[in-house]
């Protein structure tokens, strides 16, 4: 038993444009640092496309055939302000979200502890009719939708630390008792969603927001104040995280000052609840980061922790 690799190189094709943020080096960073010797053993695996099926779970089957239709031949065509797509966007979309597909498989199936999926575009932005904020098709969602589907599990939840508010998963999840988010992320800020009153239908949602300049303490505390009593609340049969590494203090976008430590720390807590509740099931995948030195340390940080839960096995 180990931790799963999933990337793609169709996911360095979704091209945005010179000077965007959401660019093809962050995914070529993390690759690098996880190509190391510390990393050797990953099990790695190219992920297969997520069929319509499996988008049409969270997404309408026309928003589904709208955004791939409306990849171009040659260029760039932005859908909003911020979210571009060029002539590999959607195969790399399709590839994302088939990497949380494929690691809902093999983790749910025992095939190994947990699995990480480095892929992008990014996807918690992604309402269900919507693209906004670098997000086509929100990934994680699909894989938790997948989760309940597939293997029949009545609970699924997602833990969201990127700095951003993942306001296309709140938004998916809201109506259903199922379905569990909970977010840390700098309010306020882009894209305006996340306060700390925003509880969902059933109360299956949990914000902590965190003001600008917070820390690792403010962090932690939100953590353990919040969404661990939440999360342990729920009784989750799964764990997914929107691993978002655009906290850190380097990175350009936001002010919350987040250290390599406090990513791993914030997943020892996430994997202690998926063995209470989950048989240990979780599965992360890459949302923001956009200092490509902070993003790729992080991420190391990140699955270092989740492999060592196979090495505690053995």
């Amino acid at each position: 038993m180990t931790t799963r690799y999933y990337t793609h190189h169709a996911c360095l094709g979704h091209d945005t444009g010179a000077h965007h943020p959401e660019r093809i080096d962050r995914l070529r960073s993390v690759h690098d640092i996880l190509d190391g010797p510390d990393f050797a053993g990953l099990d790695r695996r190219e992920p297969s496309r997520a069929a319509r099926d499996h988008l049409s779970l969270i997404h309408p089957t026309d928003y589904v055939d709208a955004v791939l239709d409306a990849v171009p031949s040659e260029g760039y065509r932005h859908l909003d302000a911020d979210t571009v797509l060029s002539p590999g966007s959607g195969e790399a979309a399709l590839r994302a979200s088939g990497a949380l597909v494929d690691a809902v498989d093999a983790v749910v199936g025992g095939e190994v502890d947990n699995a990480f999926c480095a892929v992008r575009p990014p996807g918690h932005h992604a309402e269900p009719a919507r693209p906004m904020g670098f997000c086509l098709f929100n990934s994680v969602a699909v894989g938790a939708e997948h989760a309940r589907n597939a293997f029949g599990l009545a609970r699924a939840a997602v833990v969201d630390f990127d700095v951003h508010h993942g306001n296309g998963t709140q938004a998916m999840f809201w109506d259903d008792e199922g379905l569990f988010y909970a977010s840390t992320h700098q309010f306020p800020h882009y894209p305006g969603t996340g306060a700390v009153d925003e509880t969902g239908a059933h109360g299956n949602i949990a914000n902590a927001p965190l003001a600008p300049g917070s820390g690792s303490d403010a962090f932690r505390k939100a953590f353990e104040r919040i969404v661990i009593p939440a999360l342990d609340g729920f009784r989750p049969e799964i764990v997914f995280i929107s691993a978002g590494f655009d906290a850190h203090e380097r990175d350009p976008l936001a002010q919350i000052n987040l250290v390599e430590e406090d990513y791993a720390w914030a997943t020892d807590q996430l994997v202690a609840v998926a063995d209470t509740h989950a048989e240990g099931r979780v599965v992360s995948v890459l949302e923001g980061g956009y200092d490509l030195s902070a993003l790729a340390s992080s991420a190391a940080a990140h699955v270092a922790r989740l492999m060592a839960v196979g090495k505690k096995e053995q």
